[in-house]
């Protein structure tokens, strides 16, 4: 039989993409044109508002380039632990609970929850970058192929089975088995495969199959809501303890977890809930808390119940403001006990 073995969480942000001195000067140029604010009570917000609101002396002590380079490190020293981790586990395959932004699906036709069960899944190659390029076009280059397109393996088997079964459980899920000329896996798939399953001491041939669960976290108006997703996390457990074969299956939440505006009690929320395994907190967490990218947490939703037979083992949270204004992402990290 399958068994669950493993299961993480890592932020995407593009904040993991860029360098150094864009933590220090680039997003203090572009967050104040950023059009996805919300304050912490999810009200809609602009730059301004979030400047004026700024107690005095936070920005220095928060955003300081001093502590954004310190955070820097901290963030790179995470992530390379992490890749660590989830190649020790010697997984069969890695389920990707991330979200969509208008890379597969369009909000002409933008479903809640889908399942890629296609034989390969894609990755495009980068654009040449223009010496006139801004520095953000080329972070979310990174997240793209150095020379070619590349295929990565997926478990199409066991993906279209789950499709099936949670269809029997009444979950629509939509479908894709495949992609069209010109797309690529998206930026929560992309992220997952370029820095966390390559590099360090994995082997330069091994690729760990995957199967890509989307989530449409960020586009109104048929986002899921916190109860869906616990459902769903359940309704996974419970499929991949059914599956016959004899496999090591791991999970990743990708994405996450407050931003553009950091919100730490709402991350420490989460994360607590998380690490009780309290099913009832998180399915009873405020949709309206849940905008923009801070909509990610509803990945780590899933994986937090999908993972609740195992123990939350390390997690390195690291509050990343970037501006004046206290914009940035709450970058995440966690693992949870791998099983032998």
């Amino acid at each position: 039989m399958a068994r669950l073995v493993a299961a993480f969480g890592a932020s995407h942000s593009i904040m993991l993409v860029s360098q150094r001195e864009d933590w220090m000067h680039g997003f203090r140029a572009i967050d104040p044109k950023n059009p996805f604010l919300f304050d912490k009570s999810g009200e809609k917000t602009d730059y301004a508002a979030l400047l004026a609101a700024t107690p005095p002396g936070a920005a220095e002590a928060l955003a300081s380039p001093e502590v954004m380079s310190q955070r820097y490190d901290q963030a790179e020293a995470a992530m390379d632990a992490l890749r660590e981790r989830i190649h020790a586990a010697r997984l069969d395959v890695l389920l990707i609970v991330g979200d969509d932004q208008t890379e597969l699906f369009r909000t002409t036709h933008n479903p809640s929850i889908a399942i890629y069960w296609g034989e390969m899944i894609r990755n495009t190659k980068r654009e040449p970058a223009a010496p006139s390029d801004a520095w953000v076009k080329s972070a979310r280059m990174w997240r793209h192929e150095p020379e070619a397109d590349r295929d990565y393996p997926v478990r199409s088997d066991l993906a279209e089975w789950l499709i099936r079964q949670l269809c029997d459980r009444d979950f629509d899920i939509a479908a894709l088995d495949g992609l069209e000329p010109g797309q690529f896996e998206g930026h929560a798939f992309q992220f997952i495969h370029r820095r966390l399953l390559q590099g360090g001491s994995i082997p330069v041939d091994h690729m760990t199959p995957v199967i890509p669960v989307i989530l449409n976290t960020f586009d109104p108006p048929n986002q899921p809501t916190p109860r869906r997703c616990v459902q769903l996390g359940a309704a996974l457990r419970e499929l991949i303890a059914a599956w016959p074969q004899d496999l090591r299956v791991g999970v990743i939440a990708s994405g996450g977890l407050s931003h553009f505006v950091v919100d730490e009690a709402l991350d420490n929320e989460v994360l607590d809930a998380i690490r009780r395994r309290d099913s009832a907190a998180l399915a009873a967490l405020d949709p309206k808390r849940l905008q923009a990218g801070s909509s990610e947490i509803r990945n780590w939703i899933v994986v937090g119940e999908l993972a609740s037979d195992l123990e939350l083992d390390q997690v390195e949270y690291i509050p990343a403001y970037r501006s004046p204004a206290l914009t940035g992402t709450g970058l995440a990290f966690a693992s949870w006990k791998t099983l032998e």
